[in-house]
Protein backbone atom coordinates (compact mmCIF):
# COMPACT_ATOMS: atom_id res chain seq x y z
CA UNK A 1 0.00 0.00 0.00
CA UNK A 2 1.33 3.43 -0.95
CA UNK A 3 2.57 5.71 1.79
CA UNK A 4 0.21 8.60 2.66
CA UNK A 5 1.34 11.91 1.17
CA UNK A 6 -1.60 14.27 1.85
CA UNK A 7 -1.84 16.78 3.32
CA UNK A 8 1.81 17.74 2.76
CA UNK A 9 3.10 18.87 6.14
CA UNK A 10 6.40 20.55 7.10
CA UNK A 11 8.93 18.31 8.77
CA UNK A 12 8.89 20.21 12.07
CA UNK A 13 5.21 19.41 12.64
CA UNK A 14 4.87 16.16 14.67
CA UNK A 15 2.04 14.93 12.45
CA UNK A 16 2.02 12.70 9.40
CA UNK A 17 -0.09 12.77 6.23
CA UNK A 18 -3.30 10.75 6.45
CA UNK A 19 -4.15 10.05 2.80
CA UNK A 20 -2.47 8.93 -0.39
CA UNK A 21 -3.31 11.13 -3.35
CA UNK A 22 -1.90 10.79 -6.84
CA UNK A 23 -3.96 11.85 -9.84
CA UNK A 24 -1.89 9.60 -12.08
CA UNK A 25 -3.76 6.61 -10.62
CA UNK A 26 -7.07 8.06 -11.84
CA UNK A 27 -8.09 6.78 -15.31
CA UNK A 28 -7.26 9.34 -17.96
CA UNK A 29 -10.88 9.90 -18.98
CA UNK A 30 -11.77 10.93 -15.40
CA UNK A 31 -8.53 12.64 -14.38
CA UNK A 32 -9.49 16.13 -15.54
CA UNK A 33 -12.83 16.09 -13.69
CA UNK A 34 -11.20 14.72 -10.57
CA UNK A 35 -8.66 17.53 -10.61
CA UNK A 36 -11.47 20.06 -11.04
CA UNK A 37 -13.20 18.67 -7.95
CA UNK A 38 -9.93 19.01 -6.04
CA UNK A 39 -9.61 22.62 -7.20
CA UNK A 40 -13.21 23.20 -6.13
CA UNK A 41 -12.35 21.87 -2.68
CA UNK A 42 -9.36 24.23 -2.56
CA UNK A 43 -11.53 27.16 -3.64
CA UNK A 44 -14.04 26.33 -0.92
CA UNK A 45 -11.27 26.20 1.69
CA UNK A 46 -9.76 29.51 0.53
CA UNK A 47 -13.23 31.07 0.57
CA UNK A 48 -13.70 30.05 4.19
CA UNK A 49 -10.32 31.61 5.04
CA UNK A 50 -11.22 34.84 3.23
CA UNK A 51 -14.59 34.79 4.98
CA UNK A 52 -12.72 34.73 8.29
CA UNK A 53 -10.93 37.94 7.29
CA UNK A 54 -14.22 39.48 6.19
CA UNK A 55 -15.89 38.57 9.49
CA UNK A 56 -12.95 40.05 11.37
CA UNK A 57 -13.43 43.32 9.49
CA UNK A 58 -17.16 43.02 10.15
CA UNK A 59 -16.48 42.64 13.87
CA UNK A 60 -14.07 45.58 13.79
CA UNK A 61 -16.81 47.71 12.25
CA UNK A 62 -19.31 46.78 14.96
CA UNK A 63 -20.77 43.56 13.55
CA UNK A 64 -20.32 41.58 16.76
CA UNK A 65 -18.03 38.78 17.91
CA UNK A 66 -20.42 35.93 17.13
CA UNK A 67 -19.86 36.05 13.38
CA UNK A 68 -16.08 36.01 13.78
CA UNK A 69 -16.22 33.09 16.21
CA UNK A 70 -18.47 31.07 13.91
CA UNK A 71 -16.22 31.88 10.94
CA UNK A 72 -13.32 30.26 12.79
CA UNK A 73 -15.41 27.17 13.47
CA UNK A 74 -16.55 26.91 9.83
CA UNK A 75 -12.96 27.16 8.60
CA UNK A 76 -11.60 24.55 11.02
CA UNK A 77 -14.54 22.17 10.59
CA UNK A 78 -15.57 22.39 6.94
CA UNK A 79 -12.07 22.34 5.42
CA UNK A 80 -11.10 18.82 6.60
CA UNK A 81 -14.67 17.49 6.63
CA UNK A 82 -15.32 18.49 3.03
CA UNK A 83 -12.11 16.76 1.94
CA UNK A 84 -12.94 13.54 3.77
CA UNK A 85 -16.71 13.48 3.21
CA UNK A 86 -17.05 14.40 -0.46
CA UNK A 87 -13.69 14.78 -2.20
CA UNK A 88 -12.28 11.42 -1.09
CA UNK A 89 -15.44 9.55 -2.15
CA UNK A 90 -15.41 11.08 -5.64
CA UNK A 91 -11.65 10.45 -5.87
CA UNK A 92 -12.23 6.77 -5.05
CA UNK A 93 -15.26 6.63 -7.34
CA UNK A 94 -13.27 7.87 -10.33
CA UNK A 95 -10.33 5.67 -9.41
CA UNK A 96 -12.17 2.34 -9.20
CA UNK A 97 -15.55 3.11 -10.83
CA UNK A 98 -17.21 2.53 -7.47
CA UNK A 99 -20.99 2.98 -7.41
CA UNK A 100 -20.99 3.04 -3.62
CA UNK A 101 -18.55 5.95 -3.53
CA UNK A 102 -20.55 7.77 -6.18
CA UNK A 103 -23.67 7.42 -4.03
CA UNK A 104 -21.80 8.59 -0.95
CA UNK A 105 -20.50 11.58 -2.88
CA UNK A 106 -23.97 12.53 -4.12
CA UNK A 107 -25.46 12.27 -0.65
CA UNK A 108 -22.82 14.51 0.97
CA UNK A 109 -22.23 16.88 -1.92
CA UNK A 110 -25.91 17.78 -2.22
CA UNK A 111 -25.67 18.97 1.39
CA UNK A 112 -22.50 20.86 0.43
CA UNK A 113 -24.36 22.64 -2.38
CA UNK A 114 -27.14 23.61 0.02
CA UNK A 115 -24.64 24.93 2.56
CA UNK A 116 -22.86 26.94 -0.14
CA UNK A 117 -26.13 28.54 -1.20
CA UNK A 118 -26.93 29.48 2.41
CA UNK A 119 -23.42 30.91 2.82
CA UNK A 120 -23.79 33.02 -0.31
CA UNK A 121 -27.12 34.37 0.98
CA UNK A 122 -25.35 35.49 4.17
CA UNK A 123 -27.86 35.37 7.00
CA UNK A 124 -26.57 37.74 9.73
CA UNK A 125 -25.39 35.93 12.82
CA UNK A 126 -24.36 32.76 10.94
CA UNK A 127 -20.67 33.64 10.61
CA UNK A 128 -20.65 34.24 6.84
CA UNK A 129 -20.31 37.36 4.72
CA UNK A 130 -23.10 36.76 2.25
CA UNK A 131 -25.27 39.11 0.23
CA UNK A 132 -27.77 39.99 2.96
CA UNK A 133 -25.10 40.78 5.56
CA UNK A 134 -22.88 42.68 3.12
CA UNK A 135 -25.57 44.81 1.49
CA UNK A 136 -27.09 45.73 4.84
CA UNK A 137 -23.68 46.86 6.14
CA UNK A 138 -23.13 49.39 3.33
CA UNK A 139 -25.24 51.88 5.27
CA UNK A 140 -22.82 51.63 8.24
CA UNK A 141 -19.33 51.38 6.72
CA UNK A 142 -18.71 51.28 2.99
CA UNK A 143 -15.04 50.22 3.24
CA UNK A 144 -15.75 47.22 5.47
CA UNK A 145 -18.75 46.30 3.33
CA UNK A 146 -16.45 46.24 0.29
CA UNK A 147 -14.10 43.88 2.17
CA UNK A 148 -17.09 41.68 3.02
CA UNK A 149 -18.08 41.69 -0.64
CA UNK A 150 -14.99 39.63 -1.57
CA UNK A 151 -15.99 36.45 0.34
CA UNK A 152 -19.60 37.07 -0.71
CA UNK A 153 -18.64 36.83 -4.38
CA UNK A 154 -16.44 33.82 -3.64
CA UNK A 155 -19.29 32.01 -1.82
CA UNK A 156 -21.52 32.68 -4.82
CA UNK A 157 -18.88 31.26 -7.16
CA UNK A 158 -18.46 28.14 -4.97
CA UNK A 159 -22.23 27.57 -4.90
CA UNK A 160 -22.55 27.98 -8.67
CA UNK A 161 -19.57 25.77 -9.50
CA UNK A 162 -20.69 23.14 -6.99
CA UNK A 163 -24.13 22.94 -8.59
CA UNK A 164 -22.61 22.63 -12.06
CA UNK A 165 -20.20 19.93 -10.86
CA UNK A 166 -22.99 17.97 -9.19
CA UNK A 167 -25.09 18.11 -12.36
CA UNK A 168 -22.21 17.05 -14.60
CA UNK A 169 -21.11 14.13 -12.42
CA UNK A 170 -24.71 12.98 -11.96
CA UNK A 171 -25.27 12.96 -15.73
CA UNK A 172 -22.07 10.98 -16.19
CA UNK A 173 -23.08 8.50 -13.48
CA UNK A 174 -26.55 7.93 -14.96
CA UNK A 175 -25.09 7.57 -18.43
CA UNK A 176 -22.65 4.91 -17.26
CA UNK A 177 -25.49 2.51 -16.45
CA UNK A 178 -24.82 2.50 -12.70
CA UNK A 179 -27.66 2.28 -10.20
CA UNK A 180 -28.53 2.21 -6.51
CA UNK A 181 -28.81 -1.59 -6.69
CA UNK A 182 -25.25 -1.85 -7.94
CA UNK A 183 -24.07 0.40 -5.12
CA UNK A 184 -25.86 -1.76 -2.54
CA UNK A 185 -24.41 -4.95 -3.99
CA UNK A 186 -20.94 -3.40 -4.06
CA UNK A 187 -21.24 -2.32 -0.44
CA UNK A 188 -22.47 -5.71 0.68
CA UNK A 189 -19.71 -7.53 -1.18
CA UNK A 190 -17.03 -5.19 0.08
CA UNK A 191 -18.33 -5.28 3.63
CA UNK A 192 -18.28 -9.06 3.86
CA UNK A 193 -14.74 -9.12 2.49
CA UNK A 194 -13.65 -7.00 5.44
CA UNK A 195 -12.02 -9.31 8.03
CA UNK A 196 -13.25 -7.15 10.93
CA UNK A 197 -16.84 -7.46 9.72
CA UNK A 198 -16.41 -11.21 9.27
CA UNK A 199 -15.02 -11.60 12.79
CA UNK A 200 -17.87 -9.59 14.27
CA UNK A 201 -20.43 -11.69 12.38
CA UNK A 202 -18.80 -14.92 13.55
CA UNK A 203 -18.79 -13.75 17.15
CA UNK A 204 -22.44 -12.76 16.92
CA UNK A 205 -23.36 -16.13 15.42
CA UNK A 206 -21.40 -18.04 18.09
CA UNK A 207 -23.00 -15.94 20.81
CA UNK A 208 -26.48 -16.65 19.47
CA UNK A 209 -25.76 -20.38 19.19
CA UNK A 210 -24.34 -20.49 22.71
CA UNK A 211 -27.41 -18.71 24.08
CA UNK A 212 -29.70 -21.15 22.29
CA UNK A 213 -27.80 -24.13 23.71
CA UNK A 214 -28.03 -22.78 27.24
CA UNK A 215 -31.77 -22.22 26.90
CA UNK A 216 -32.29 -25.71 25.55
CA UNK A 217 -30.36 -27.62 28.20
CA UNK A 218 -30.90 -25.46 31.26
CA UNK A 219 -32.78 -27.02 34.19
CA UNK A 220 -36.43 -26.06 34.46
CA UNK A 221 -37.37 -23.81 37.36
CA UNK A 222 -40.58 -24.26 39.37
CA UNK A 223 -42.30 -22.15 41.88
CA UNK A 224 -43.11 -23.60 45.28
CA UNK A 225 -46.83 -23.46 44.48
CA UNK A 226 -46.28 -25.83 41.54
CA UNK A 227 -44.56 -28.53 43.58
Amino acid sequence: MAEPNFPPLPGFIPLKPCFYQDFDEIPEQHRSMCKKMYHLWMLNSVTLAVNLIGCFAWMFGGGGVTNFGLAIIWLLMFTPCSYVCWFRPIYKAFKSDSSFNFMLFFFVFMAQVGISIIQSIGIPGWGVCGWLATISFFSYNILIALIMMIPTIMFTAVASLSFLALTKIHNFYRGSGASMTKAQEEWATGAWKNPHVQAAAQQAAMGAASGAMQDQYSSPQYNDNQM
